[in-house]
């Protein structure tokens, strides 16, 4: 495989188009979106003409300017239907024909760390995900690959060496490493379909995604740590407005809610990760511990009445300085989250895959 898209006979084309296309009918039917089914394609004719097979091409071209980045990452995610041949269909209908624009190259990044993973054999340590390793797993996509790596590549490194020095969650989506990442992406333009350059990215991403979850495990750990803290202070309800529970949440609430967080993250899941959730909590938990600074007169406004487009960090609303002893008269039962999730901006998007990458648990999860 090399930069330029290759040159493909009607009969290959007419074979991807038959193995995408099952795929492609079970997206549009879970996201109800407005296409009609190619008849012939639903036939699954034998001996196509040149008409039927630019027929197909068409419908799957409209398929992919209708299919959101965000609705292939929950797909991948959660439908039975998916498996290792699967998205190495889906990649490479997407190198071979797909338009070289900005959703096109966030399906194909984010396609190729989950066929990675569902490629290893064995749960490896980052230290053993070198590009060689990568480059071999990558090897029925892009064929054998001279890792020669472009000078331009090794930011990827310096990126993941940021990532890795992160303290928590919101420090690595706030503190601009995923700004670095997303420009040297950005900047890439066509040489991002390199063949060494699918295997840098690959590799960036996965070793990315895993210190993501690292960060993730580690915040919810804290969390339920300072809750038992403040437990132990007689404090029995914490404002956590910010994070978008009530005034007075129970302690034993938000301790069910991380228990439960916990589970979710160990296993398959789709998008709307409580990130923003999370982050505000850690922050509410701290506050109430006296380990973080007042919030600013700004923060303390309401805050919004839906987390699908989440406030500006600093925007939140409330502090979590307002608890309440143990036996107080004040109300003290559970408000819900005005929503059940939130993404912490669109870069945090990216981060909305399985938690299965092997490794990412240090309790000893089961790794996929």
């Amino acid at each position: 495989m090399t930069d330029s898209k290759p040159h493909q006979d009607p009969a290959t084309q007419w074979e991807s188009a038959l193995r995408v296309y099952p795929l492609y009918s079970q997206l549009a039917r879970e996201f109800a979106l407005e296409v009609e089914p190619c008849a012939d394609l639903e036939v699954a004719v034998e001996t196509p003409d040149q008409e039927t097979v630019a027929d197909a091409q068409k419908w799957l071209q409209t398929m992919d300017e209708k299919i959101q980045t965000h609705q292939l990452r929950q797909f991948l995610q959660t439908s039975p239907i998916i498996d290792q041949d699967a998205v190495l269909a889906l990649l490479q209908h997407l190198l071979r024909n797909g338009e070289r624009n900005d959703s096109s190259r966030d399906k194909i990044d984010f396609m190729l760390v989950q066929y990675f993973n569902l490629a290893l054999p064995v749960p490896l340590d980052d230290s053993e995900v070198d590009l060689a390793c990568v480059a071999g797993a990558l090897q029925p996509l892009v064929g054998k690959v001279e890792l020669k790596v472009p000078v331009w590549l090794n930011a990827l490194d310096r990126v993941l060496e940021s990532a890795r020095k992160c303290s928590s969650l919101d420090e690595l989506l706030h503190g601009g490493v995923l700004v670095q990442g997303r420009k040297i992406k950005t900047q890439a333009g066509d040489l991002f379909y390199l063949p060494v350059a699918l295997v840098a990215f690959t590799r960036f991403g996965y070793l990315m995604r895993r210190s993501f979850f690292h960060l993730m495990h580690n915040d919810l750990n804290c969390i339920l740590e300072g809750l038992d803290e403040l437990q132990a202070k007689g404090v029995a309800t914490l404002d956590c407005r910010r994070a978008q529970f009530s005034a007075q949440e129970p302690v034993d609430r938000l301790r069910m809610v991380c228990q439960s967080w916990k589970v979710m993250f160990q296993a398959e899941y789709s998008s709307g990760q409580p990130l923003r959730l999370l982050v505000d909590l850690k922050a509410s938990v701290d506050q109430a511990l006296g380990r973080a600074p007042a919030p600013s007169a700004d923060a303390k406004k309401p805050a919004a009445s839906s987390l699908a487009t989440p406030p500006p960090a600093g925007a939140a609303a409330g502090g979590a300085k307002t608890v309440t002893k143990a036996g107080s008269p004040k109300n003290a039962s559970a408000a819900k989250p005005k929503a059940k999730a939130a993404a912490a901006g669109a870069e945090a998007q990216e981060f909305e895959v399985s938690s299965g990458i092997p490794g990412w648990n240090d309790e000893g999860s089961e790794k996929k």
